[in-house]
C-alpha cells in the first residue's frame, strides 16, 4: 500500500522565499512547512494498492492542460481564524479558477477508478500545520493580508508519494504530467 496524492508543486525560488520570510515572521506555535514540501493538492487519494496506483497514472497521463501562471496573495486559516489546524496562502482569482479546472479534470479521470473529492477544491498552500490548539491569529495573519508573494507558471502536476515519519512526511514522484 502507498500513501499517494495529486499535486502542483511549488518550485519558484522567489515564492519560497516570500514563504519562508513569512514562516519566519508569523509568531506563533506551529510547525512550518518545510520548501520542498510546498503544493497544492490538486487530489489526495490517500492509501492505495500499487496495481491502483498503475492505473492511476494511466489515468493522469490523459489529462491534456495549458501551462498557467498564478499569483501567490492572501493568507488565512482552517477551519477557522479563532481556532486554526492549517495557516494557509492563496492565490489570484484566475490563478485559482485554472487550479480549480485542474483538480476537475483530475476527479473526472480518476471518478472511474473509484475517487472523488472528499471536498471542494480550494486553492491553497498549506504553510503552517498547527498540532495544539492557539489563540486567535486573526492579528498575526492581517499583516499580511495584501501580501504578495510572487508568481510562478505552472506546467507540470504529479502524483506524488508521501511517507509520514516523526519529522513530517517525505514526498517523492511517482509520475509527472506535463502542459501540452
Amino acid at each position: 500500500m502507498m500513501r499517494v496524492f495529486v499535486a502542483v508543486e511549488i518550485l519558484e525560488d522567489n515564492v519560497i522565499s516570500a514563504i519562508l520570510d513569512f514562516q519566519s515572521k508569523i509568531k506563533i506555535k506551529a510547525k512550518p512547512v518545510l520548501p520542498q514540501n510546498l503544493h497544492f493538492t490538486l487530489q489526495f487519494l490517500g492509501e492505495t494498492s500499487e496495481d491502483n496506483v498503475e492505473k492511476i497514472r494511466h489515468a493522469l497521463k490523459s489529462i491534456e492542460f495549458s501551462k498557467f501562471k498564478i499569483n501567490f496573495q492572501g493568507v488565512g486559516a482552517f477551519p477557522s481564524i479563532r481556532s486554526p489546524r492549517v495557516i494557509w496562502i492563496g492565490v489570484d482569482a484566475d490563478g485559482g479558477n485554472f487550479l480549480k479546472q485542474l483538480a476537475s479534470k483530475v476527479e473526472k479521470v480518476l471518478l472511474p477508478l473509484g475517487f472523488s473529492q472528499d471536498k471542494p477544491f480550494k486553492s491553497h498552500i498549506t504553510v503552517f500545520r498547527i498540532k495544539n490548539k492557539v489563540n486567535n491569529v486573526s492579528k498575526e495573519l492581517k499583516k499580511f493580508e495584501f501580501n504578495d508573494f510572487g508568481s510562478q507558471l505552472i506546467s507540470t502536476i504529479k502524483l506524488k508519494q508521501s511517507i509520514l515519519t516523526p519529522q513530517g512526511p517525505l514526498y517523492s514522484d511517482i509520475e509527472v504530467i506535463r502542459a501540452i
